[in-house]
């Protein structure tokens, strides 16, 4: 009995110092991401940093802190989790930048987007492989099959769309942001996709079959991920227009786009589809049609909210990154052959950029000549900051490697470890340096950005999305505030196919889609319903 007792309080005593050591790093993180913020805001000025890097720079310095403090054992107070990153960190982020994103200019470039994001990352991933399946062996590197190849070219597709939200202004350079970015979201689904389909095909006998059941696996993906996240918004939509949760209580409306949004991500996962790309559209589609529908309060309430929870999940992965990329578990196992693991850096590195190159300038090429005007093609200095600005890897990078090359964030083998430190290595050199130099190259290669003029409506809660940007024609403006001229004949719909089809989408959406769904100037006035203000109209 004295035995069992005995057991009993020592038990409670390990559990009280593992949950105090908890709530000590947790203080920790949390004055770190206070630190981030303000360094972040004082830099802000800065040409060179942005709060990702000094994040990540942060990160690396308190590692090598805790690392000599507890005399080289450990050097984070979180371990990296994949599961962290995918469930938690990343949703509001790819959420808010649907949320926000102009959309006139995503659509509009949708066709070189999905071109550079879903084509261009096949054959980013095809180089990747082929390259590190010949140049691996010759450094002694013979340990890994054509599965974990393939795994490696996936994984170095994927581009950092965090970044490049930091480093690109949506109202400095719409168009590269929205090229880029909306790249990086079509990129991160693809590689995630392509990431899976290789953990679940049998890649031992590959054959014309097996390339037609995972190309047609990838269509269905992509469309099906995209019809849930709209799907999800014109949901939240109808129930918040019909219920009128504002007549009684603002933060019911404000809980329910937050938690509907979130619902999105999870049902794909859930469905075994791409969260990310549902997330992504389901933001855009409840800033279309939701946001309008709660009242004024919520919509300042939901903008800010939305932007923040981004904001802080933003540097959370930054700053977990880098203080995770000091881990002394994994570099042990490549002490002993430094020359080896800069070998495998540098060469995925090279890859890295080559696989960028194959595809940025012949499909710019594409899509130039399927342009009429000479304002709308793409400038040989803007093919090069779009390639330098999606060179960057990051989390999404990290979380694929663990995934692959670690059994629950340990690894107990030297080729798994040293792929591991290859895959920070390669994340902490792209992050930073082609990070920080970014916004040097863009004021090199385009002195002169198109600066947005923006008319912005009345309503002072309106998010970024409802501005009217004039970028030279009015064509350009976000919401189609500026009539489309009508095509007069096949040949007109023929040699302006974005005109036209944004014409027929504001006849369709006025017609049906608004009435139903709510939305700008479509929501009925009902004592104690949301009401839209008059707006004025530019003819």
């Amino acid at each position: 009995m004295t035995v069992g007792l005995g057991f009993a309080v020592s038990k409670l005593q390990t559990l009280s110092t593992s949950d105090h050591a908890s709530v000590v790093s947790m203080n920790l993180f949390v004055a770190l991401l206070c630190a981030c913020i303000v360094i972040g805001h004082l830099l802000e000025e800065n040409r060179w940093m942005n709060e990702s890097i000094t994040a990540l720079v942060i990160g690396l310095c308190t590692g090598v802190v805790i690392l000599l403090i507890s005399g080289g054992k450990s050097s984070h107070l979180l371990v990296f989790s994949e599961d962290l990153f995918f469930i938690y960190l990343l949703p509001p982020i790819i959420f808010n930048a649907g949320f926000q994103v102009k959309k006139k200019q995503f659509f509009k470039n949708f066709i070189t987007i999905v071109l550079f994001g879903a084509v261009g990352t096949l054959i980013s991933c095809t180089i990747i492989t082929l390259g590190a399946t010949q140049l691996f062996k010759r450094i002694g590197i013979d340990n890994l099959d054509i599965g974990d190849y393939l795994a490696i070219g996936s994984i170095f597709a994927a581009t950092d769309s965090v970044c490049t939200l930091q480093v690109l202004n949506q109202d400095e350079t719409p168009l590269l942001y929205s090229l880029v970015f909306g790249e990086g979201v079509v990129n991160d689904a693809t590689s995630v996709v392509l990431f899976n389909a290789i953990q679940s095909f049998d890649l031992t006998h590959i054959d014309s079959k097996t390339a037609l059941q995972f190309l047609g696996n990838f269509l269905y993906l992509f469309a099906a991920s995209t019809l849930l996240g709209v799907l999800t918004g014109l949901l939240s939509a109808y129930v918040i227009k019909k219920l009128y949760f504002g007549r009684h209580s603002t933060d019911r409306e404000v809980a329910l786009m937050i938690l509907m949004a979130y619902l999105s991500y999870m049902l794909a996962e859930l469905l075994a589809l791409s969260g990310i790309l549902t997330v992504f559209f389901c933001g855009i589609v409840m800033s279309h049609y939701t946001w309008h529908n709660v009242t004024e309060s919520s919509r300042v309430t939901t903008k800010h909210a939305f932007a923040t929870l981004s904001f802080v999940a933003e540097i959370f992965i930054f700053l977990y990154v880098g203080m995770d990329a000091l881990d002394i578990e994994k570099w042990r196992f490549v002490s002993d052959s430094p020359g080896k693991s800069v070998a495998v850096s540098s060469i995925l590195l090279c890859l890295v950029l080559v696989g960028r190159a194959a595809f940025v300038f012949p499909l710019s090429f594409l899509s130039n000549l399927s342009k009429k005007s000479q304002h709308e093609k793409l400038s040989l200095s803007q093919q090069v900051v779009i390639w330098w600005a999606g060179l960057m890897r990051g989390a999404v990078s990290m979380a694929l490697a663990y995934n692959q090359f670690t059994r629950s964030g340990h690894t107990q083998l030297r080729v798994n470890a040293l792929m591991i430190t290859s895959t920070i290595t390669v994340v902490l050199v792209s992050t930073m340096v082609f990070g920080m130099m970014t916004k040097p190259l863009i004021r090199y290669l385009l002195p002169n950005p198109k600066h947005t003029t923006s008319m912005t409506l009345s309503d002072p809660s309106t998010p970024k999305s409802f501005t009217a940007p004039l970028l030279g024609s009015a064509q350009d403006s976000d919401f189609g505030v500026i009539d489309v001229p009508r095509p007069n004949s096949i040949r007109a719909l023929l040699t302006t196919p974005t005109h036209a089809v944004h014409r027929y989408w504001r006849k369709f959406d006025d017609a049906f889609m608004r009435p139903v769904f709510g939305g700008r100037g479509f929501v009925p006035f009902v004592p104690g319903s949301p009401t839209e203000r008059r707006e004025p109209q530019w003819q």
